[in-house]
């Protein structure tokens, strides 16, 4: 059998749901390289690495982590990669958490009315 060849950053960004996007910020680290992310604009590992212990190679893998889910994507600039934050994922997981937290209001609304109709 053939390997199934890796779908393009292109292909992948129609397909990414907002669970790989809570999966990538599960992980402390990479949330808290979004939170650094999100402050400064494109940023070189080194400058995300100066401040913690985290060795630039598992900077790098939790950073593919997030540009798979969507969250970041690096701009080659000469010989360095920078890193930027990338919001319309997470706006998009936002508004998936705003349709579940409405099915629950109206779920606890129609609960409520039969409750008090009994």
């Amino acid at each position: 059998m053939s390997p199934v060849p890796k779908a393009s950053s292109a292909a992948s960004a129609s397909v990414r749901s907002p669970a790989s996007v809570f999966a990538a910020l599960g992980d402390e680290t990479r949330l808290r390289l979004v939170a650094l992310l999100c402050v400064g604009g494109a940023v070189s590992i080194s400058q995300l690495t100066a401040t913690t212990d985290i060795t630039r190679q598992a900077v790098t893998k939790h950073l593919q982590v997030l540009a798979d889910a969507g969250l970041v994507h690096d701009i080659k600039v000469g010989r360095e990669r920078l890193w930027q934050f990338e919001p319309g994922q997470l706006e998009e997981a936002r508004r998936s958490l705003a349709l579940i937290s409405d099915q629950w209001d109206q779920a606890l609304g129609r609960l409520k009315l039969a409750v008090e109709r009994d």
